[in-house]
């Protein structure tokens, strides 16, 4: 299950410099690629925001 990002992303960058996979592209919102994301959470625990969740 991957992570997604919520409207709430202010596109800080702080999550992409977390993830180990490169799997955060950026933007107004930035998105995570489910195929490539694996599940670390890395990208929630640090998000000021907390906009970042896991998928269900």
């Amino acid at each position: 299950m991957a992570y997604k990002i919520s409207d709430d992303c202010i596109a800080c960058g702080t999550c992409i410099d977390e993830c180990p996979v490169e799997a955060i592209s950026e933007g107004d919102i930035y998105k995570i690629d489910p195929e490539i994301c694996t599940d670390c959470g890395s990208c929630a625990e640090v998000c000021p925001v907390e906009a970042i969740s896991p998928d269900k």
